[in-house]
């Protein structure tokens, strides 16, 4: 293997180190590069491009359910930070200060966002007069900086990342939990119609909700190495952050009544998810919904078929090109065929075309699929069909993988041997019952670090959180004491 060719292909394994492969592939297949200073990374464009793909979807349906976008500060004052208790404490150990503007010494801190309750929620409540303001849904793109990474894992875990936050107002506790519901919806469907990565719905126990917030609800994707990856939240904040700001309204009867808000997120880490789901050891693989490019045509040729090749390959490109695929015509004279090959596959292009001197003559299409390399001769007469549905097979091929993945590795436990056996065998979700103490999910991190990452949920017809199931009253996975709540327990990133 050539030297060019070692720097070109990924070199570690995913099955033995995830943690190196994963970064390889982040870098080699141009998605990310590390910063200068630690705990940040620079985003490439082919990586950008994928954020853009998942901006798209979600930033059509926010808009389609009211959502209108906006654009804050990414300076808050300590003092409206300060408003809202809970917030300060749970960000305190993130929060990045600004304390001095040019030359001169601020008079009052600056926090860098670690999230934007505190500076919308004030305009928030001067924008809010009466019922008929109601509700207000506001979201913004933006980064926002959390000083706790200290271990860098691109899109995983840096200082600063990228997400949208969304916050709205409402009259009703009914209108937040139907808001919040929306959005934990909306947040599955991209996760699953879009990055091909099946999830669970859940909510978050007491001790690990957003700060101030009455209930925080949850994706949850697992990846193939056991860990899970929280997807996206969407929280119900109750009434706290309109009591702190003053978010009031005037009902029908012009009486004076205190709003009720939501606030609900999507980070970067959904790249991370992505990447970790469906690529392998040769490199990237992305679903054709968010591959920058979708269909790669590589023509191969000798000098007496070059000309002919090359036309049949340029006219298929302006066919599929037309009908609205993203196309790259490999033409390049100065890397061969095998060459090309590896370079799409290490970026993840979904479906490669090869066209050679028997396609034309045959006038036919040898489509491969990048995934597992199924090949297949197609006519060119019906080559756009024919893209269309193997596209459509790629990311059924990623989704079915991972759903197995996901239904194989969701188990159940009675004891906390059980518990720390079960995870340090097979990782994945461990669900048992619970009696709700904080001290039993510390028992099992302290020796294994694994965590309760969700509770199951279920009706989201009222005002409630969804209630979890309730069980025959049980015993505690972990102290043996009455238990009438589920939790499910895995590491995560």
């Amino acid at each position: 293997m050539s030297d060019e060719s070692q720097e070109l292909g990924i070199t570690e394994s995913k099955s033995h180190k995830p943690g190196e492969w994963y970064a390889e592939v982040v870098q080699k297949a141009g998605l990310a590069d590390y910063a200068p200073m630690g705990g940040f990374i620079v985003t490439k464009p082919r990586g950008y491009a994928l954020w853009e793909a998942i901006q798209d979807a979600l930033d059509g349906w926010f808009k389609e359910t009211g959502v209108d976008n906006v654009y804050f500060p990414m300076f808050i004052p300590e003092s409206f930070l300060e408003r809202e208790k809970d917030i300060v404490e749970g960000f305190d150990p993130e929060v990045a200060w600004v304390t001095q503007g040019g030359h001169d010494e601020l008079e009052e801190r600056l926090a860098v966002r670690p999230t934007s309750e505190s500076i919308i929620a004030p305009f928030m409540a001067d924008w809010t007069r009466s019922h008929r303001d109601l509700p207000m849904r506001l979201n913004q793109w933006c980064s926002v900086v959390r000083w706790e990474a200290t271990e860098t894992k691109p899109f995983f875990r840096t200082k600063e990342f990228m997400w949208q936050e969304g916050h709205t107002a409402h009259a009703s506790d009914e209108g937040a939990w139907e808001e919040v519901w929306t959005r934990l919806g909306q947040y599955e469907k991209v996760y699953e119609d879009v990055l091909a990565i099946p999830v669970l719905r859940g909510k978050k126990p007491e001790h690990d909700k957003f700060p101030g917030a009455d209930t925080t609800t949850t994706v949850e994707a697992l990846m193939p190495d056991g860990k899970s990856v929280q997807g996206a939240t969407s929280h119900n904040l109750g009434q706290s952050f309109a009591e702190a700001f003053d978010i009031t309204f005037a009902d029908e009867n012009e009486d004076e009544q205190t709003a009720y808000t939501t606030s609900w997120g999507l980070s970067w880490r959904a790249l991370g998810a992505l990447i970790m789901t469906h690529s392998d050891d040769q490199g990237l693989v992305l679903p054709p919904t968010v591959a920058p490019t979708q269909v790669v045509i590589v023509p191969i040729w000798q000098e007496d078929t070059k000309d002919d090749v090359l036309e049949y390959s340029e006219n298929i490109a302006a066919d599929l090109e037309e009908a609205g695929f993203r196309v790259e015509l490999d033409d390049r004279d100065e890397r061969n065929p095998g060459f090309k090959f590896n370079e799409h596959e290490l970026n993840g292009v979904p479906l490669r075309l090869e066209i050679g001197p028997y396609e034309v003559e045959d006038e036919e299409v040898t489509l491969v699929h990048r995934p597992d390399n199924e090949e297949t001769v197609e006519d060119r007469a019906e080559i756009v069909d024919a893209v269309d549905t193997h596209l459509e097979e790629i990311y059924d091929k990623l989704y079915e993988a991972a759903a197995e993945n996901l239904d194989e590795n969701v188990r159940e436990a009675h004891s906390p041997e059980d518990i720390l056996g079960t995870i340090g065998k097979h990782g994945g979700y461990v669900k048992t019952p619970w009696c709700g103490d904080e001290a039993c999910e510390e028992a099992i991190k302290e020796k294994i670090a694994a965590e309760i990452v969700m509770q199951p949920l279920t009706d989201e017809g009222g005002t409630t959180a969804g209630e979890v199931p309730e069980p025959e009253v049980d015993e505690c996975g972990v102290c043996g004491d009455p238990a009438d709540e589920i939790a499910y327990f895995a590491k995560s990133y």
